[in-house]
Formats: C-alpha cells, structure tokens, sequence
C-alpha cells in the first residue's frame, strides 16, 4: 500500500512503498557489484583517477539530458551547494574506491563500505545535531571493532588498498547524506545527472595529473561501468524516495553475498573467516542502529527533508 507524506512540500511528496523500497534498493545492490566485477577485472591498468574520470564522463554522456530540467527551473542555492558539496566528497571518495578496488579482495571492500552507515550516524550527530543515544553510541563501537577484525592490525600488515578503503568511507557517508536530503527537493535523474556533471569536474584535474593514452579495450568496459553504476544510483535514488532508510538500508548489507560469489567464481578470492566475522559485525551494528532509531522516533533515521541527513550512491 502506498502512503503519500503530505508534510513534504509538492511536487516531490514522497510516496511511500514498502515492497517497491526494498526491490530498487536491491537492484541496486546487485548493480554495484557487478561494477565493482569490471573494476576488478580492469585492475590497475590505468592510474585510479584518470579510471574514475572516464567512468563518470562516459556516466555523465548518459544522463547529461536530465540537466536541462535543472537549467530550465534553476533550484535554490542551497540545493545547488547540496549538489557542489555531494559531488565534491563523492569524487574524492571515487578515487579512493577505484585504488582500493584493484589491489585488495571484492568481499573485504564490500565489508569494509558496510561501516558508512555508522559513519552516517556520526555525521549525521556532527553536522545535522541529532542525538547520539548510548546504545547507539555503544553500536558505532562494536561496528568499529568489526573493521579492527577485518584489517587485524598488528597480525597482518594494513596495505594502500585497506587504507583507501577506510579513508573512502566518511566521504561516502558525507554524500548519502546529500542525496537523502535532495532526494526531497528535486527529481532523481537530476541528483544522478548532477552528481555526474559535479564529480567528473573534480576528478578531472586529478586525472590530467598522472594521464596514461586508455587503450579501446579500457574505454569500452569503462563504459559499461558507467552504464551499470549510474543506473546503480538511480535505483538507490529512487529507493531512498520509496521507502524509510530504516527499511532500506539494511537490504544493502546482502552486497556482501553476492561480493563473495563473485570473487569466488571469477577471480579465485577465498572466503576470509575474518572478513565474514568483522562484517557480521558491522552489519549487525548498522542493523541495531536503524531498529533502535525506528522504535524511538516511528521515523527514517535521517529525516525526509530539511537540514534538522547518506548517499554515496553506493560505492561509486
């Protein structure tokens, strides 16, 4: 049944679906695996940024129509310094994430990006002043504890990869909180086409920094990259516009599952105890945080609208 949230501002009042929530937010799940499949299959063949920027430049080619929505009724300046901000984080963090991406194991960088929504929470008591209750502050630990089993510091030693990957995750957690509160404000082809344009801007320089001449062979699986990741981020954008984050989020936590097929099957990665260990964790932290948040305000833990939030879109 849906049930329209009629303390929205029309005409972008939030219609909410349950069952619809859940099955775009899986797509898109499934959708950011099998990027991250191609990723890992390109492996280091180009330099992370120069690999990120063509993925969103040939990203941006496919949803650059949208803009003119955006150009024909010019939002707020706030909503286009939401927009400057979410690109700015998330190109940044795209960079990281390719880095980690063709150097360490599928299934521990999906085990590691499930720490953003505790990060969410953090940032979410910085930035936007919600409370931060002691259970919940107890969850954020033990999810933290989780990544401690994951890296094993002491045991094995931490490489460039694992670093990226942690480094990645405030960013991430600092664009999903973007996106939910644009999810609101503006249409979801928008946010993805804005998200484009903003986030190639800012990995151009970095890419032009250390440019290698891309093979054909590159430009065309970067290509479907772009294809899969940006229809990734508009079924994560129109999850976001269906259903609470309460509901949502934790379906993302199944990226672990499909992760672990996919290295298994296609590039030989064992299943690690500690990454299963460390992630459980980390999932069940995340999980507790949203049940705990549901109960104690009958709410989406960030809020629908207005700056009283995550949204990397995923990884990238």
């Amino acid at each position: 049944m849906a049930v329209v949230d009629k303390t929205l501002p029309a005409p972008f009042a939030r219609v909410e679906n349950i069952a619809a929530g859940v099955a775009w937010m899986l797509l898109s799940g499934l959708l950011f695996v099998a990027m991250t499949g191609i990723v890992r299959y390109l492996g280091s063949s180009l330099p992370a940024a120069e690999t990120a920027f063509i993925r969103y430049a040939l990203g941006f080619l496919l949803v650059s129509p949208a803009l003119i929505g955006v150009f024909r009724r010019p939002p707020s300046r706030r909503v286009w310094g939401l927009y400057a901000g979410r690109g700015l984080v998330h190109g940044v963090g795209v960079i990281l994430w390719f880095y980690a991406m063709a150097r360490i194991p599928i299934a521990e960088v999906t085990a590691l990006s499930y720490v953003q929504p505790i990060l969410v929470t953090i940032l979410a008591a910085f930035i936007l002043g919600e409370r931060l209750r002691a259970r919940r502050i107890v969850a954020v630990l033990a999810g933290l504890m989780g990544v401690l089993i994951i890296l094993r510091p002491g045991f094995q030693e931490i490489g460039l990869g694992q670093l990226a990957q942690i480094a990645a995750g405030p960013l991430f957690a600092a664009s999903f909180i973007f996106a939910k509160m644009l999810t609101n404000e503006t249409r979801p082809t928008e946010i993805v086409a804005m998200l484009s344009l903003v986030s190639t801007l800012t990995l151009l320089p970095f890419a032009l920094a250390d440019w290698r001449p891309p093979s054909l062979h590159d430009v065309l699986w970067l290509a479907l990259v772009a294809l899969v990741a940006t229809a990734g981020h508009y079924a994560l954008t129109r999850a976001y516009q269906c259903a609470p984050i309460t509901v949502t989020q934790p379906v993302i936590f199944l990226q672990i599952v499909w992760a672990t097929i996919l290295g298994a099957a296609f590039f030989d990665e064992g299943v690690d105890a500690y990454v299963v260990v460390g992630a459980g964790i980390i999932v069940c932290s995340a999980w507790y945080i949203a049940i705990r948040e549901m109960k104690s305000k009958g709410k989406a833990t960030i809020p629908t609208a207005g700056p009283s939030p995550t949204a990397s879109g995923g990884a990238s």
